[in-house]
């Protein structure tokens, strides 16, 4: 088959599924990761300061160049493996070299990542983990022995995993140099790959945590306003059953609370799915540890389940309370409109009685007027013919009196006679431009 019956963007998507494969370790070894996040609108964050910060770090130590177009880089640099990843709101770097160093967890096995380059890096430091790969001693007591130098008895977590093949040990703390610990016994036999996939799932596990706990400073904010915001909200809720209170203001009110809970909702709205996306990575990171209680020590799960979960409820929290109030603040909003329209309609069918009772006054005042008229129309006319006929019936002998009252009847029934016919016209003009 030839190129035109390939989809464009098969061969790409193909390879984008190993892209980012897992790393090889040989025990014992050390492995140093550190990420970096912008503070503000890091998916939108501009990504061509990321390639110039591992750019930095690769002629530094003399690696290769990294390819301005990946997302992801692998290399020797000076005498560390470097991998570096970029994701939609943070980047990734973890650097690993074969042994230990002379103290467990010192500081200097991370001097890849120098203070000055961390400085330098277009974010803030959202995760350190310095992880120690040893092999497995054969009793147990002495793994009990060594850390409980290394790590705080009280949140001390250690499990096996993948059918114990390892056993992993930490207790989520920041050391004084600014690290997370986590110490990895592996057994003789197990190999270079899944000891790689061991080491990734737990630094996947720990940089999910810290992103999704994110939102739990977002949530605590959010919290504080929405009390400032209820109590508005609710107030305007029962001054609607007061038909004292002008609903106008009411609907004025209403808007400026229900602006700012959009705001809210717009602000937060890619924070809280983040969160719920990370949330998901980690619990299934954990999962794929596939972990077992080692003698009576604390499990991932059973600390994700009195350290962590709680913060994410308080997340998930904050975002229920924002999405409820937006509902109270919509259903408040369209009963105001409907009694604002009721009361509009109310004051719409008083002006239009207003407005009937005017023009029957008006037609009333019309048929006086008409009355009227047809008398001043009828006085005049007759004074008229009177001067008119005068001579007609002096020569006849009659009377001027009589004369006048002879033509009064006969006149006001003719002006009579003549508004009615001037009044039809009118009306017959009007109906016809009305059609």
């Amino acid at each position: 088959m030839g190129p035109a019956t390939e989809h464009p963007l098969r061969y790409a998507l193909v390879n984008e599924l190993h892209a980012r494969p897992s790393p090889r370790f040989k025990a014992p070894a050390t492995a140093v990761f550190v990420a970096f996040k912008e503070l503000h609108d890091a998916a939108n964050r501009d990504r061509s300061l990321d390639m110039a910060h591992l750019s930095e770090l690769t002629n530094r130590h003399g690696g290769p160049r990294p390819d301005p177009e990946e997302h992801h880089y692998q290399g020797r640099v000076g005498r560390h493996d470097l991998k570096w990843e970029s994701h939609t709101e943070f980047v990734t770097y973890m650097a690993t070299n074969p042994g230990l160093p002379i103290r467990p967890f010192d500081p200097s096995a991370a001097s890849i990542f120098s203070e000055e380059w961390q400085a330098n890096a277009p974010g803030k430091r959202v995760a350190a983990v310095m992880v120690q790969i040893d092999l497995l001693p054969e009793d147990p007591a002495e793994v009990m022995a060594r850390i409980g130098d290394w790590f705080a008895r009280e949140s001390l977590t250690v499990v096996w995993v993948l059918e114990g093949a390892a056993l992993i040990a930490g207790d989520f703390r920041i050391d004084a140099d600014g690290w997370m610990r986590f110490a990895v016994f592996v057994r003789p036999d197990t190999g270079e790959g899944r000891i790689g996939r061991i080491v990734h799932r737990l630094l996947e596990l720990e940089t999910y945590r810290a992103m999704s706990m994110l939102g739990l400073g977002r949530a605590r904010s959010l919290s504080r306003l929405l009390n400032e915001l209820d109590p508005r909200l609710s107030a305007i809720v029962d001054a609607m059953t007061d038909d004292n209170q002008p609903a106008d203001k009411l609907l004025h009110e209403l808007l400026a609370v229900s602006g700012e809970l959009e705001a809210q909702a717009v602000q937060h709205s890619f924070r809280f799915g983040a969160n719920t996306a990370y949330e998901a990575i980690v619990m299934d990171r954990i999962e794929a540890l596939r972990e077992e209680r080692f003698l009576d020590r604390q499990m991932l799960t059973e600390f994700m389940r009195r350290r962590y979960q709680p913060a994410m409820r308080t997340v998930k929290s904050a975002e229920a309370r924002l999405k409820t109030m937006l509902e109270r603040a919509t259903r408040a909003g369209e009963l105001l409109r409907t009694r604002v329209d009721v009361e509009r309609s109310a004051q719409n069918q008083s002006l239009l009685e207003r407005m009937d009772r005017r023009a029957d006054l008006q037609l009333r005042l019309q048929h006086t007027v008409e009355g009227l008229s047809v008398v001043a129309i009828s006085y005049y006319a007759v004074g008229l013919l009177g001067y008119a006929l005068y001579p007609l019936a002096h020569r006849s002998g009659i009377d001027k009196a009589y004369l006048i009252a002879g033509l009064t009847p006969l006149v006001v029934l003719f002006a009579w006679w003549g508004m009615r016919r001037v009044k039809r016209g009118l009306h017959s003009s009007h109906d016809r431009a009305d059609l």
